[in-house]
């Protein structure tokens, strides 16, 4: 297993960033296409568990306004071989002062990369925020 192989890292890079766009510019069509179309994908969000793509897209779908603006603060993509890799985003929301966290396992499939699995969480206030992305802390 080639770990971090750099045609994979890049193309993963891509889709992570493109996501992102997508993300914040409430596009719905990238980001459905960006999720595998499975019942066995699974989005765990800071509100809700969602259990397939038809409940990740119908989720999407119904929330009003799209995801809270947020700057992203450090970005981690490691790739398994040239078909799997996991993504790690550490973001701040608009107004906001605690740190979220975003995990994303990325698939490669006949349609390109795709998210097959995604967790987001945020910090609870008062816990260690101290930012893993400071070069101290690396």
């Amino acid at each position: 297993m080639i770990l971090n192989d750099p045609v994979a890292l890049a193309a993963v890079t891509a889709a992570v960033d493109a996501y992102e766009t997508a993300l914040m510019g409430n596009d719905l069509e990238a980001l459905d296409g960006a999720f595998w179309n499975s019942p066995h994908t699974v989005r765990l969000g800071v509100a809700e568990n969602l259990y397939g793509f038809e409940a990740i897209a119908a989720f999407r779908k119904g929330r009003a306004g799209g995801s809270p603006l947020r700057t992203r603060l450090r970005t981690e993509i490691t790739t398994f071989g040239s078909d799997l890799a996991i993504a790690h985003v550490e973001f701040r929301r608009e107004g906001a002062e605690s740190i979220g966290r975003q995990s994303q396992t990325w698939i490669r499939t006949a349609e390109g990369w795709k998210i097959a699995s995604a967790h987001v969480s945020i910090l609870q206030a008062g816990a260690d925020q101290r930012l893993a992305s400071l070069p101290e802390n690396r």
